[in-house]
């Protein structure tokens, strides 16, 4: 016969070991069930916010997404292929790169002014999110009164149109009268090679329906295009590229379009141009001017395609510059200087 052994008295030690093992012993067998419930919990149904908001003096500017879309470093135009590749790796980051495409609204004067209108559905699902940014600020397209056109890309004019919808039926369309003369003469597409065609015909089908509803502004080089919003000439991307100066109370942001695709590379390098720009020579020397003054003066400047939402300042490093992004604040002041 077995006979059990004499049992010794419970020490409180010994209750708080046996519960702690206890413990440890459960949390293992419900570790696999937890981990599978956090990976069948549902994934985020909304997009992240597509706007941000910053004070430019007394004047509300509202940076807007209009989506993401991958760029293939390949496009930069320059021999020297391991610097790319370590400008790159520098930033974590490899080719094709995600890259913003970036549009501005401006609150001033009674007037919603837009800068640039994003890529519609030109270029895919991942962009298009533009309409989607204005409803989340509240605004409908109808309320748009003004945009100012940094130049006729697709994925800064694609958006005016959905199919033969004007998708901005009460705004004046404005843009140097170079750019328009450019992309809408038929010569000029007859003559453009057969990889470049389609800007020709997307820019026509951007705009013309603006064009025939007599709804596009030019302008002839520097200009006050509204009140408090300035053009100042950039050709060289594109024949009537244009940046946009707004001023207020002695603060000042410039809206850059297409100055630079890949920030990476081209601040350190700006003489590194784009297979995209229609005089490359000319597009090097306006960015290195608008790098050395932005950098110099101090003001804001607002990329398209800088990573969202695009707007901050250079200083001068070594022989090239260095971003410095705007901070987050959860209400829009005044910007601090």
């Amino acid at each position: 016969m077995f006979t059990p052994a004499a049992r010794k008295p419970t020490s409180l030690r010994s209750v708080l070991l046996s519960a702690l093992v206890a413990a440890a012993c459960a949390a293992a067998s419900l570790a696999p069930s937890a981990a599978s419930a956090q990976a069948a919990s549902p994934q985020l149904a909304q997009a992240q916010a597509g706007y941000y908001r910053l004070m430019v003096g007394n004047v509300e500017v509202i940076a807007l997404s209009d989506g993401s879309i991958g760029l293939d470093t390949g496009l930069l135009q320059t021999s020297d292929r391991p610097m790319i590749d370590a400008a790159l790796k520098l930033a974590h980051m490899a080719s094709p790169l995600d890259t913003s495409v970036n549009a501005y609204l401006v609150k001033s004067g009674g007037r919603l002014v837009l800068v640039d209108a994003g890529a519609g559905t030109l270029f895919g699902p991942t962009l298009s999110k533009l309409p989607a940014s204005l409803a989340a600020v509240g605004v409908a397209p109808g309320q748009i009164t003004d945009v100012l056109v940094t130049h006729i890309h697709t994925d800064h004019t694609g958006g005016l149109m959905d199919g033969s919808r004007r998708v901005f039926p009460n705004a004046t369309i404005h843009l140097d009268q170079r750019e328009i003369a450019f992309w809408l003469d038929p010569q000029n597409e007859a003559k453009a090679p057969a990889e470049k065609k389609a800007f020709f015909q997307q820019a026509r089908a951007s705009l013309q329906p603006y064009v025939e509803a007599r709804q596009v502004r030019s302008f002839d080089g520097a200009a006050e295009v509204i009140p408090g919003l300035r053009s100042v000439p950039a050709p060289g991307h594109t024949p009537g590229h244009t940046f946009y100066r707004l001023e207020s109370r002695g603060d000042s942001l410039m809206f850059w379009g297409d100055v630079m695709h890949v920030a990476e590379v081209q601040l350190q390098q700006p003489a590194v141009t784009i297979a995209y720009d229609v005089d490359p020579d000319a597009a090097a020397a306006q960015r290195k001017l608008a790098f050395a003054d932005a950098a110099d003066r101090g003001y804001l400047v607002a990329p398209a395609h800088m990573s969202f939402p695009g707007v901050g300042r250079l200083r001068r490093d070594g022989q090239g510059y260095r971003w410095v992004p705007v901070p987050y604040v959860n209400d829009a002041h005044p910007t601090a200087h």
